[in-house]
């Protein structure tokens, strides 16, 4: 028999989802009055009982222990924004001095955690410890392998003693139930008897960036906070736009084989891979899922590229602004919605003015954006992305929509009542006889827009790079299935269907144009504009915070069975707290470094100058110093700036840990005092980067950093 290796290695094909167990294992080793019931639950949302559990459970043991697994673990996605996990061995002794291995269906479905020991916003004390993690069938388990052995990971959610919800999972399986029910409502009214479930479908592009270990390693920000917290500007960064789709280097094309086989092995569909526009920066893109699979997958996705990037002498970066002067990293959601026939409702067709069906679902996720963009916009909010939203590589912070030509003339035609017709594509002339005619699509694509129709689907593109991709798609679902419902509202109560479809897209397009923009994000123009328009621009994490205890957010979430008051309430508790963490993190790492690095290089360098001075005189030569006590001069300015600022941020820091004002207070204070005194000593460290002899400069520079891997 091959070996699992030997599998991936000759066959593609075999080699996807070998350690998943999958729909296909299921129907293989399930009885198939199982296999139907846990269908059932799967599909149709039918409880599970626990007899189908117990037999569910044997047959992922058996299954997993063939394969050589020797553990499993409830895999949950905590409030911390990384994916949680406590392993329990297969064994069980048998009283006779041997061992046995067992699972029950109890096992598989329910286990237990220290609430209190992860961020719950005041949910949990820690008298008030106990937590639950409750199996998800509807995402796969599977099989990770490394060093450690062979774990099965079974998906769950995770909640508290009293059943609130602690986790990114719960909100988002919450809001994918809200939106199927209105979709079928809204589908129902088109003549739709069929189809029993609308399902939200997700591709997520991940950026990062790749840097060598070993220079990892001598850079304390990088270590304690993912990003540079000094670094001036090297002679080339990407000006010369020559990274961007360019031949990928040896090592990180090893690099990449092998995410793509791990990813594989794991049923992570992972499509595509290339350089990004800065150098040492590198994508991703996975296959479109369900949302909730391509949720779960995502976290697969970085935990497998910073895995595997070890393996290779390599240290992968999720951080959004990893370095400063260049490209940022983003996570483009691409999302949409489809049957469970396979109707993809976002498909425009050929003649997309003709296909009411179409617009209405359309319209529904215009009004959507445009009433709910402040809340759309705290899924983006991160301390990272901060440094990232607006400048010109990633969208601005004003949530706007693009349409393209064509869908944009269709909505003018509907709001004058003049239904017209659609833009065709045109075949391109490129005046070369030997290449195959090309029939461009009818519209551009538009890099600088936050949020992209682009074919058959939208594209959200100000999604951080580092965070779970679950925020952004439960307050989309959310958002998008109150609008469905409202127009459901309208039209299960309408006298006339047709004319009430043409009525609610009148009303949409009258009332919401001002969402769609297809000009130039990065344009000042279009920040006046926007203005003009009364669209929010949010410009910072700590602004957009408050937008999900609004009584809009709380009479939203709670009308879906989404969110409640106390969970809304502890997320914004838990955003504020490690927004001002994350900081505080950053602000005593660069007090680290300019205390017990920078300052002892800058100060060798001016002895060096100071003793090749005094030398030069006591020569009793007629050699002039001028040239040495002008450098002297100038670093000493610096340094004396550095050391000043020094103090700045260390009295801010002290002032900030005895806080006494609200946490959006101090939020507020740690955003506005502290994050401006840490600019302040970047500018005066990075000057003296570029004044300091190279040979004592205490850490790697960007130089080595970007292009040394």
């Amino acid at each position: 028999m091959r070996s699992e290796n030997e599998v991936c290695k000759n066959s593609l094909v075999e080699c996807f989802g070998i350690n998943v167990f999958s729909d296909a294992v299921m129907r293989e080793r399930l009885p198939k009055s199982t296999y139907k019931a846990l269908k059932k639950t799967i599909d149709e949302g039918k409880p599970l009982s626990l007899e189908v559990a117990e037999v569910v459970a044997n047959a992922m043991k058996d299954w997993a222990i063939e394969k050589g697994a020797t553990h499993f673990t409830h895999w949950f996605q905590p409030m911390t924004g990384v994916t949680a996990e406590k392993h329990e061995s297969f064994i069980s002794p048998s009283g006779d001095g041997r061992a046995i291995t067992e699972f029950s269906g109890l096992e598989l479905t329910k286990g237990e955690s220290d609430a209190s020991s992860f961020p719950s916003g005041g949910l949990r004390a820690t008298f008030e410890a106990r937590g639950y993690t409750v199996w998800d069938c509807t995402s796969p388990a599977f099989l990770k392998e490394d060093e450690g052995g062979i774990t099965l990971y079974i998906p769950t959610a995770f909640c508290s003693y009293t059943g609130e919800a602690l986790d990114k999972k719960t909100p988002l399986l919450r809001s994918i139930e809200a939106i199927s029910k209105q979709a079928i409502r809204v589908l129902r009214l088109f003549g739709n008897t069929t189809a029993s479930k609308v399902i939200p479908t997700v591709g997520p592009e991940q950026e990062y960036f790749l840097v060598d270990r070993d220079l990892y390693m001598k850079r304390k920000d990088l270590v304690f906070t993912g990003r540079t917290l000094f670094g001036a500007k090297p002679p080339k960064g990407q000006e010369l736009e020559d990274h961007y789709y360019g031949s990928i280097k040896e090592r990180v094309a090893a690099f990449m084989s092998e995410i793509d086989t791990e990813l594989w092995k794991l049923g992570v569909a992972a499509k595509t891979k290339h350089n990004e526009v800065a150098p040492g920066q590198f994508e991703i893109a996975t296959i479109y899922n369900d949302c909730n699979i391509s949720t779960d997958h995502n976290q697969l996705v970085m935990d497998t590229l910073k895995k595997v990037a070890n393996r290779h002498g390599l240290v992968c970066l999720l951080h959004e602004k990893p370095f400063e002067g260049i490209n940022g990293s983003g996570k483009h959601v691409n999302w949409s919605l489809s049957t469970n026939e396979g109707e993809n409702l976002l498909n425009p067709g050929k003649k997309p003015h003709e296909n009411k069906q179409f617009l209405i679902f359309l319209a529904a996720v215009i009004k959507a954006i445009d009433e709910y963009a402040d809340i759309l916009r705290v899924s983006t909010a991160s301390p990272g992305n901060d440094h990232r939203l607006g400048a010109n590589e990633a969208p601005p912070a004003i949530i706007s929509i693009f349409l393209g030509e064509q869908l944009t003339d269709i909505l003018e035609q509907i709001e004058k009542g003049e239904i017209r017709g659609t833009k065709q594509s045109e075949e391109l002339a490129i005046g070369v006889t030997t290449i195959p005619s090309l029939y461009k699509d009818v519209t551009d694509r538009n890099r600088t827009s936050p949020f992209a129709f682009t074919g058959n689907k939208f594209e959200f593109r100000m999604v951080p790079s580092s965070v779970s991709i679950s925020d952004a798609n439960f307050i989309l679902n959310t958002v998008v299935a109150e609008t469905l419902s409202q127009i459901a509202d309208r039209l299960e109560g309408a006298a006339n269907f047709e004319e009430e479809v043409e009525e609610i897209l009148k009303d949409i397009v009258k009332n919401h144009r001002r969402i769609i923009f297809n000009g130039d994000g990065y344009s000042k123009e279009w920040v006046a504009e926007a203005e003009r328009r009364g669209l929010p621009n949010i410009k910072s994490t700590v602004d957009a915070i408050p937008a999900l205890i609004t009584e809009k957010a709380i009479k939203l979430f709670e009308k879906h069975n989404v969110l409640s008051f106390s969970e809304l309430n502890s997320r914004y508790e838990i955003m504020l707290e490690t927004y001002i963490k994350q900081i505080n993190i950053e602000a005593n790492t660069m007090l680290d470094m300019g205390k017990r690095q920078i300052i002892p290089a800058v100060v060798r360098y001016l002895n060096d100058i100071a003793l090749s001075i005094n030398q030069i005189k006591a020569s009793g030569t007629a050699v002039d110093t001028a040239f040495q006590e002008e450098i002297l001069e100038e670093v000493s300015g610096y340094a004396a700036s550095f050391k000043k600022h020094i103090k700045e941020l260390e009295e801010l820091v002290s002032e900030g840990a005895s806080f006494e004002g609200s946490m959006f207070e101090k939020a507020c204070f740690y955003r506005d005092q502290v994050v401006e005194a840490m600019k302040r000593l970047r500018a005066d460290g990075d000057k003296l980067e570029t004044v300091v002899d190279e040979k004592l400069w205490p850490f790697p520079t960007y130089g080595d950093l970007l292009f040394n891997i």
